[in-house]
This record gives structure tokens, C-alpha cells and sequence, in this order.
């Protein structure tokens, strides 16, 4: 299916905001017009934008139950009861539970931590981890990155004796836990001025909270700061807000004084002495630390997060990788048979959703084989398998579309679920798998929009070939970390020409490697085109086309600006309706 471009160019009112913006901060009124599009308009806005301040981050005594969360924690403390800080076997589950527990092992060494087993415990709180705290004296559970749901769980805890401080960020429901503290800026009735943190993020918000109030230097917080950053880029929270302050430090952090677990992980990702970015987390660091509760136990990933010795932590990095690679093993056979399914389907073309099921599947993995059917399919996507009466589902969205709404509305059939707008889980009885197929199709059917199943690339800005100078690209980076809510911008160029010297590259012969030029300058400039050489006989025609992109460095020469060609129109593909 090919993609459409969606483009809608400036009015005359942006043109001007944009232009006076430009004036003020002696920059490129495209770039300007970006910045007011992220709901940056003033001079202040842009400079906090450009270099987010720690002092700009909310005070963490504004969250509900912030107070109650802290003074339990103070009288744990005091007390020299035992803590088990117990979190969710996924990225964010296990960064989140790193940074609490090296936090408070500083003041405490009556303290523990849990990580789920996917096949034993399921997801989040289970009677067995509360049975463990309760066989090992725990008075104070502190929950990361889940929880929010666990109402029969937290009540047989607290018969034990046991007390719970919930720091999640879910979708809570109407009743909640019966937990001494909940933090959650996603409660109905929260206080907090930002709703989009990370479980780490909520985490190190509770721990900012508990420095204060000892008078703790906030700097021994801030070195934990890489964790963060890896569960915001891990968990597709949007970067912008308090997230952008937290995602860029902890970015910092990374680059120049990772933990050493981090560190160790970076080494054997092969990005030593290279500059960390929000996509090697996402394609390259995130994936190594779910792999452990993927294919083994989360446990071994905070094993290693809070290592302190490099040897020890490199060896672990290497059963880490070693998960990875069983991981993308079964990844690449369970995509191939649901794709082999999908394209199977009675009246496929006329469905919205996807919804397959292979009681055989490893349950581990079928959340990346939901995001490799949308990506292809681009309709939401669920996955399911089982274990004996109980069957796990994992289901991903398309942009715009809250599946998380969706598996709400079945939730009759369901013994429990969770998750986000793009990506949420579940648990059901094998023989409610039927009915909920049905009820999730139809909820799909009536409420997406025809256009959220089309692969569209959003084009935020037209560049003439002049446009793009080094100053252009160095002020460009300074949108930098980019994530949900301040995607990398896509350019488009029209009207683009062979400069002569483009060619077929790659071992299979399958990209483009591009020199270009356009009808307004002498510039040219260079790009890589991959996966479109069926392209190639067109461009060398000399004939024009129209291209969007990201603008990249260019890893081979030095100081120059490259295209990341991410779709070609030629006069003779486009279809009709196209901007």
C-alpha cells in the first residue's frame, strides 16, 4: 500500500506569528513555525525548549497522596522495617524499579526487590509476590509501573500486615486500591500539572519528594537520571513538558556518566563513544533490557541495572544480548506464520482490526508481533495465546486510535487488562477468546476513522534545497530528544532532479543512494532512499519527483547534511487526492 502525504501548509496568521518569532530568536521562520505547532510561542518557551532546565521540573508535592507517600516511607525507614520495591517485568517496569531501589539502598539495607515472573506471577501484583514479601517480613511494598488495578491483590496484602504505595500511570479505574499512597497523575481526581510521566518517572518523582523532605542534595537523585530516559524512549511517552527536562538530562547522564549497568549494555550494543540518541534506546538498548522478562525473568535486568562492577555488569550484558537474540528468533518465525494467518482471513480487506490467536505462541513476544502486524496492516492489532485455561493478549494501535478504549469496552470478557492509548494487555478465560474477538472487531469497526487505517506521512514543513545550511540542520538538532508529542519533523521537496550520480546500493541491491538537485539552487545534496530502489529506473530518467525526508548527518563525511528519503512521488505515481 503506498503511503500518502499529508500536508497542510501554513495560514496566513502562522506565517506571521512564525516570522515574528524568528526575529526574536534569530532563527529560520520554518523552524519557528515548528516550534508554535509544539505550543512553543514565546522567547522564554523557546530558550526552556531548547535547553530544558532541572529547576523547570513540577514539585513533586503536588501529586496526591505525595505527602501520605513520603511520611510512610520516613516511618519504614525510621522503623528499620523491610521494603520490597516490587515493579513490572517490562522496560519501564524494571528502570523504575533500579532507581527506587539504588535510591533508598543509600539510607536503608533492610530492603528488597521483586520482578514478576511473566509465566508464574503473570503481570503486575500477584498473590504469589505478596505471599514472598509476606514469608520475608516486608511491612512496606513500594509498586512501580503497576498496581493501579490490583484491588484484590493489595486487600490480601494489607490482611498480612503488609502496607502498599501504588506509583503508576495507567488508566486508573473508578474504584481504586486500598493502598496507604497512590501516585498516578492519571487519577480522576489528580492534582498534578502534568498526566504523561513514565512508571521511572513516577518513581523518581516519589524519590524527588523524599529527598526534600529529608534535605537530601537533589544531585544524588539526578545521577539516576540515564533510568529515566530509558523508560521514557522504551515506553512511547510523549517528550515534551516535565518528560523533555527528564528525557534530556537523563540523555546527558547517558552520554557522559552512565550507571554502570547502562554502560555495560552500551558496550555490547556497540554505541561505545558514540553519541546516544533516543532511537539507539528505543531500537537498541530498550530491547536488550526487555528481552530478559521476554524470554527469562525481568529480575535479571534490575540484577544488572544496579550492578556497580563493569566486569560482572558485561557478563550479564551478554546473557542479556544472548536473550535478545532468542527474542528476535522467535520475533521473526511468529511474524512470519501471523502474517501467514492474516493473509488467510475471510474478508480480510473489509476488516479493521486484526485479531489472531496460536495457543503455541510465546507469550513473551507476542506484543512485537502486534506492533509488526500494524505496522504492516496499519489497523490495530491484537495477539493472543495461552496456557492452560488462560489466555494473554497484547494489543497495539494505530495513530489516533485509543485501543485502550477498545479492550475497555470488552471487558466482560476479560479477567483483567491495562495499557495505553497505542498499546495495552489483558488476561481471559480460552473460552471468552471468541467473544472478544467479536466485541473488539466490532468497537474497532464503529469507531475508527477510515483515514487512521491509511499509512499516511505527516509532512510538517515544504524546504526549498537553499533552505537546508548547516545553521539550518545545527538549530534543527536542537529539537532534539524526539519522541511522541515532538516527532523528528518530515520535510518535503518538490520538483527534485538526478544530479546524475545516484545509484542502486546494498547487498540485495534493494536502496538508493541519491544525489540531488532542485530547480531554486545549485545545492546538492546528498540522500539514502532505503528499501525504494524499485524507484531508481524513474529517477534516472531526469525526469522531476517529489520527496519527504528527515534531515541526518551524514555518518560518512563529516559536518554534512544527508536526507533520509522517506518517500518518493513521481509525476507518474502519484494518485489522485495526494498533497
Amino acid at each position: 500500500m503506498g503511503q500518502k502525504w499529508k500536508y497542510q501548509p501554513p495560514t496566513y496568521k502562522q506565517i506571521e506569528n512564525a516570522k515574528q518569532l524568528s526575529e526574536e530568536l534569530d532563527m529560520s521562520p520554518i523552524l519557528c513555525d515548528l516550534l508554535i505547532k509544539r505550543g512553543v510561542t514565546t522567547v522564554s518557551e523557546a530558550k526552556q525548549f531548547f535547553r530544558p532546565h532541572l529547576s523547570g521540573l513540577h514539585n513533586p508535592f503536588l501529586m496526591n497522596d505525595m505527602d501520605v507517600a513520603v511520611k510512610r516511607l520516613n516511618k519504614a525507614l525510621g522503623r528499620k522495617e523491610r521494603i520490597l520495591v516490587y515493579g513490572d517485568y517490562d522496560v519501564d517496569g524494571t528502570t523504575a524499579v533500579a532507581l527506587v531501589y539504588k535510591f533508598l539502598q543509600q539510607f536503608s539495607s533492610n530492603i528488597d526487590y521483586y520482578i514478576p515472573d511473566r509465566n508464574e506471577d503473570g503481570y503486575g501484583i500477584s498473590k504469589r509476590g505478596i505471599d514472598y514479601a509476606h514469608s520475608t517480613d516486608v511491612k512496606l511494598v513500594i509498586v512501580l509501573d503497576c498496581g493501579i488495578k490490583a484491588i484484590e491483590e493489595i486487600a490480601y496484602a494489607k490482611s498480612l500486615g503488609i502496607d502498599f504505595i501504588v506509583c503508576d500511570h495507567h488508566v486508573p479505574d473508578e474504584e481504586l486500591p486500598c493502598a496507604v499512597a497512590i501516585l498516578n497523575p492519571k487519577r480522576a481526581d489528580s492534582t498534578y500539572p502534568y498526566a504523561h510521566l513514565s512508571g521511572c518517572g513516577v518513581g523518581f518523582k516519589f524519590m524527588q519528594a523524599f529527598a526534600m523532605d529529608n534535605e537530601i542534595p537533589v544531585e544524588q537523585l539526578n545521577t539516576l537520571l540515564d533510568l529515566v530516559a530509558v523508560s521514557i524512549a522504551s515506553d512511547l511517552v510523549p517528550i515534551m513538558g516535565e518528560n523533555r527536562i527528564l528525557a534530556y538530562h537523563g540523555i546527558k547522564q547517558l552520554n557522559h556518566g552512565a550507571s554502570t549497568g547502562l554502560r555495560a549494555i552500551i558496550q555490547v550494543c556497540g554505541l561505545r563513544d558514540k553519541e546516544i540518541t533516543i532511537n539507539d534506546i528505543i531500537f537498541k538498548i530498550g530491547p536488550r533490557i526487555n528481552a530478559s522478562g521476554r524470554i527469562q525473568q525481568g529480575k535479571v535486568a534490575v540484577d544488572l541495572l544496579i550492578e556497580n562492577n563493569l566486569r560482572a555488569a558485561l557478563e550479564m550484558s551478554e546473557q542479556i544480548n544472548e536473550y535478545n537474540e532468542t527474542r528476535k528468533d522467535l520475533d521473526k518465525s511468529m511474524t512470519e506464520e501471523a502474517n501467514r494467518i492474516v493473509e488467510n482471513l475471510d474478508n480480510f480487506d473489509e476488516k479493521r482490526a486484526i485479531v489472531i490467536f496460536n495457543e503455541d505462541w510465546h507469550r513473551g513476544v507476542i506484543g512485537i508481533v502486534a506492533s509488526r502486524l500494524t505496522e504492516v496492516y496499519h489497523r490495530p492489532a491484537v495477539v493472543i495465546t495461552c496456557s492452560g485455561d488462560i489466555a494473554t493478549g497484547s494489543a497495539r494501535s494505530v495513530t489516533g486510535f485509543d485501543v485502550y478504549k477498545a479492550i475497555e469496552h470488552c471487558r466482560a470478557y476479560l479477567d483483567n487488562f491495562g495499557g495505553h492509548t497505542y498499546a495495552a494487555g489483558f488476561s481471559l478465560n480460552v473460552n471468552n477468546v471468541e467473544k472478544f474477538s467479536k466485541c473488539f472487531e466490532e468497537f474497532v469497526a464503529n469507531n475508527i476513522l477510515p483515514e487512521q487505517t491509511d499509512p499516511i506521512i505527516e509532512i510538517e514543513a515544504e524546504l526549498d534545497f537553499k533552505d537546508i545550511t548547516r545553521r539550518f540542520f545545527n538549530d534543527l538538532k536542537k529539537f532534539r530528544p524526539h519522541g511522541p508529542d515532538n516527532p523528528k519533523p518530515v520535510f518535503c521537496t518538490r520538483n527534485v532532479y538526478d544530479y546524475g550520480t545516484s545509484k542502486v546500493v546494498g547487498r540485495r541491491q534493494e536502496h538508493i543512494k541519491l544525489e540531488l538537485v532542485d530547480n531554486k539552487s545549485s545545492n546538492v545534496i546528498n540522500g539514502i532512499a532505503f528499501g525504494q530502489s524499485m524507484q531508481a529506473k524513474y529517477i534516472k530518467s531526469k525526469q522531476s519527483f517529489d520527496i519527504c525526508y528527515t534531515l541526518e548527518d551524514n555518518t560518512y563525511k563529516h559536518g554534512e547534511v544527508q536526507l533520509q528519503i522517506e518517500s518518493i512521488h513521481t509525476q507518474s505515481g502519484k494518485s489522485k487526492g495526494e498533497n
